[in-house]
């Protein structure tokens, strides 16, 4: 059985508060009565949890973070910038995902009423904005790793989605390709208008356009980007190029490109986006936008730091670029 706060208190005869003022060596106490709780604590193996330390100090240095999934591939990069920053600073990480929907956020809820942590870091899941706004408004510092291209109401931050898809555009249209292939995301994501629309409006300036039958759906996923291409190798749809709005559907096309015999970049190029470690792995390797995935969530941790510390962040979006990097595929 666990061990508590409230049992060490009752050992001791003391309060709660008492005792948390003694983990937290915080306050006026009499040596006599800290010496006996300290004794307790010991007797007892009393481990304490970050609520009860920071009871008496008003916070308990851990800060929460809100997810839709760990499956999405580049999860793990962005967590660890944000993971980097807080341990740095000597807090702690409190991590909520929202595999089981409602229940996840209902689960969720009840650690934001019990101040489990001190402000929140939102990799927002879809249909929670104006909770989380909610949250913030009624104080809770709140930090969001925004893809969907608008503000919302708190500090966020975000890449150049546009810039990075316009810059994969230009690429393959200075080496000479002029049908390309766009196997773009999930339409429910900001970030696959914005990289849709660079990429598009690069080509538009040059006279051409990208057009419509070669713009298909690939769920940011490795089965999407090859239904992608075998789709338009099926239906005998010339094409030079491919843009996949993400690294996993981009490989996809890289493995359905192979199995029908053409030859990468040579007959076709494939420029992918996130720059995940996968890119580095395919065969040939994948040219990608990078976006700052663990810099964007270092950002995103130490502006909810500062802000729980008492600094004034604006409640605006701080942009870090995407770079493109350039590898055998293209």
């Amino acid at each position: 059985m666990r061990i508590t706060i409230a049992d060490v208190a009752a050992r001791a005869g003391v309060s709660k508060t008492t005792v948390s003022r003694v983990l937290n060596s915080k306050g006026e106490l009499d040596q006599v009565t800290a010496s006996r709780v300290r004794q307790v604590i010991e007797e007892l193996g009393y481990v304490p949890s970050s609520g009860a330390v920071g009871l008496a100090r008003g916070r308990t240095d851990v800060v929460g973070v809100l997810i839709p999934s760990l499956t999405w591939p580049w999860m793990g990069e962005m967590l660890q910038g944000v993971i980097d920053a807080v341990e740095a600073a000597g807090r702690g990480v409190m991590l909520f995902t929202c595999n089981q929907g409602d229940a996840s956020m209902r689960r969720f809820a009840s650690q934001v009423s019990a101040r489990s942590f001190d402000g929140l870091v939102v990799i927002e899941p879809e249909g929670t904005t104006d909770y989380i706004a909610g949250l913030h408004a009624n104080g809770l510092p709140v930090v969001m790793i925004d893809d969907r291209a608008r503000q919302p109401g708190f500090p966020s931050v975000a890449t150049t989605n546009y810039a990075g898809a316009a810059s994969a555009a230009r690429h393959l249209f200075g080496s000479g390709r002029r049908r390309p292939l766009v196997i773009r995301g999930s339409e429910q994501f900001g970030c696959t208008v914005e990289r849709l629309q660079g990429f598009a409006d690069v080509y538009t300036g040059e006279g051409l356009s990208v057009e419509p039958e070669l713009v298909l759906d690939g769920e940011f996923t490795l089965a999407g980007g090859v239904r992608a291409v075998e789709q338009v190798v099926a239906d005998r749809l010339p094409f030079d190029a491919v843009f996949a709005h993400n690294d996993l559907s981009a490989a996809g096309a890289i493995r359905a490109l192979l199995a029908a015999g053409r030859r990468i970049p040579d007959d076709v190029a494939v420029v992918g986006f996130d720059d995940v470690p996968l890119a580095e792995v395919t065969v040939p390797t994948l040219s990608s936008v990078h976006q700052p995935l663990r810099e964007m969530g270092e950002a995103a941790a130490q502006m909810l730091m500062s802000f729980v510390n008492g600094t004034t962040v604006p409640h605006s979006r701080h942009v870090i670029p995407t770079t493109l990097i350039i590898r055998e595929s293209s």
